[in-house]
């Protein structure tokens, strides 16, 4: 069974930098993607990226291009979300789930999820 495990989470300053690493052990036949996703209090989770394991495109929304970089590590079986100048509605818990492709910056067809890291920006 395909099982993810995010870490990097914590309490971080506004205007530092964050960087979550979700690691993968195992692959679903044919499924080809690993997607963030974040779950901010009181509010419903949404896509923040998704990357393709095969060939490392990556897909952002248009409001976080150019301050959240995804990224993977094929030799750790490791995918990164990393949020330069972190404000404080970044604060939620992080997830990563492993999909069928991405459409767009959200990964579809999710089949595993990680159990979540949360993120806080305070000062």
């Amino acid at each position: 069974q395909l099982q993810l495990v995010e870490s990097g989470g914590g309490l971080v300053q506004p205007g530092g930098s964050l960087r979550l690493s979700c690691t993968v052990s195992g692959r679903t036949p044919g499924y080809d993607a690993i997607g963030w996703f974040r779950q901010a209090p009181g509010k419903e989770r949404e896509g923040v990226s998704c990357i393709r394991r095969s060939d490392g495109t990556t897909y952002y929304g248009n409001t976080d291009k150019g301050r959240i970089t995804t990224s993977r590590d094929k030799a750790k079986n490791t995918v990164y979300l990393q949020i330069s100048r972190p404000k404080p509605e970044d604060t939620a818990v992080y997830y990563c789930a492993d999909g069928a492709k991405c459409r767009g910056r959200v990964v579809a067809g999710q089949d595993f999820w990680g159990q979540g890291t949360q993120v806080t920006v305070s000062s």
